[in-house]
C-alpha cells in the first residue's frame, strides 16, 4: 500500500536513457560472497519497506532516529534470512520525510549486500524513492521504468537487472522489483502491460517480485495477467494462508518465476518490520550449460 500523503507529480511511463540506474557497489566486510560450483540454488526475498516507518501511521510523524531503528531491523532480518537477491519497494534514497539519506545503500551495507540497483519513480518536492534490488551476486543491464502517474497515488514503477545463475555461467536471468497501483484495477492492468513489454524485449528467464496490490482469486487479477502473458508461475496461488498484508488479510506481495525455474521452498516471514510481511523463496533452475 502507499503512504497516506499524496502529491501530484509529473512523470512518464518510459525509460529515460539519461536517468537509467547504475549498479552500485557497496563496501561490506571481507567475505566470500560467491557460491561454490555445486551450489546452484538461489534464495530470493521481497519486501515493501514502507519508507522505513515500520508499522507506524506515516513516516512524516517520526524522526531520523526512528527511521534508522526501523532500517536496522530490516537489515537484521535480511542477514538472518540470507537471501542472494532482495526486491524492495517504497525504498527511499534522499527524501525529506525520513532523514534525507539513502535507505537502499544503508540496507545494502548493513545487510552485507555488495551490489544494488535503485530506481526513483518519484523524484520531486523533496522526495526520491521507488523500487530497488540488493544482491550478493553481480548485477548487470539495469533499467528503471516509471509508470504513468495516477491519482490519488504517486507514481510507481519497477527496476530490472540481470544476473548469472549460480553454477550455470551461461544462464542469465532477469530479476524485477515492481510496485503496482493500489487504487485502480484498470491502472494495475496498464502497468502490468508495461512490465510485460519490457521483459519480453529483454527476452530472459524471469524472477518477478514485488507488491502487486492484488491477489490471485479474481479472474481478471493482474497477478494472473503477468503470469499468463510472461509464462510465469507463482507458488500455490490459491493458498489463503499466505497473507502478506495483515491489515487487510490479503496476499499482495508475490514472487513469480519462469517455467524453467522451480520453487524448492516458499514462506511468508512472520517477523514484522513493515506493514507488509516479507516473502522468501528458494529456487532451482532446470537449465544448464551445454
Amino acid at each position: 500500500m502507499t503512504a497516506l500523503i499524496t502529491l501530484s507529480l509529473a512523470a512518464c511511463a518510459t525509460t529515460e536513457p539519461g536517468l537509467q540506474p547504475q549498479v552500485n557497489v557497496h563496501a561490506v566486510e571481507a567475505q566470500d560472497l560467491s557460491k561454490s560450483n555445486d551450489e546452484t540454488s538461489l534464495r530470493v526475498m521481497t519486501l515493501n519497506m514502507a519508507h522505513a516507518r515500520g508499522t507506524g501511521m506515516n513516516q512524516m510523524l517520526q524522526g531520523t532516529d526512528k527511521a534508522l531503528l526501523n532500517l536496522n531491523s530490516i537489515a537484521l532480518l535480511l542477514k538472518q534470512e540470507a537471501p542472494d537477491i532482495v526486491s524492495l519497494q517504497e525504498a527511499d534514497r534522499h527524501s525529506f520525510w525520513n532523514g534525507n539519506f539513502d535507505h537502499v545503500s544503508f540496507i545494502a551495507e548493513q545487510g552485507e549486500f555488495h551490489q544494488s540497483v535503485s530506481g526513483a519513480h518519484v523524484k520531486n518536492a523533496g522526495l526520491d524513492y521507488g523500487t530497488a534490488l540488493v544482491a550478493r551476486l553481480d548485477l548487470g543491464s539495469p533499467e528503471s521504468i516509471i509508470f504513468n502517474p495516477t491519482e490519488p497515488s504517486n507514481s510507481k514503477g519497477f527496476v530490472v537487472s540481470s544476473f548469472t545463475w549460480p553454477g550455470n555461467e551461461c544462464v542469465e536471468v532477469d530479476v524485477v522489483s515492481a510496485h503496482l497501483d493500489f487504487s485502480s484495477k484498470i491502472t494495475r492492468s496498464e502497468q502490468a502491460a508495461e512490465i510485460i513489454a519490457v521483459l519480453k524485449r529483454r527476452n530472459r528467464p524471469v524472477i518477478l517480485m514485488g507488491d502487486f496490490n492484488a491477489d490471485w482469486r479474481r479472474s481478471n487479477s493482474v497477478v494472473r495477467k503477468l503470469a499468463d502473458e510472461l509464462g510465469l508461475h507463482p507458488f500455490q496461488p490459491d493458498d489463503l494462508t499466505l497473507v502478506t498484508f495483515p491489515k487487510l488479510g490479503k496476499r499482495l506481495d508475490w514472487i513469480l518465476v519462469s517455467s524453467e525455474i522451480e520453487f524448492q521452498s516458499y514462506r511468508v516471514v512472520e517477523t514484522v518490520v513493515s506493514d507488509h510481511l516479507s516473502v522468501v523463496a528458494d529456487l532451482g533452475i532446470n537449465r544448464s550449460c551445454g
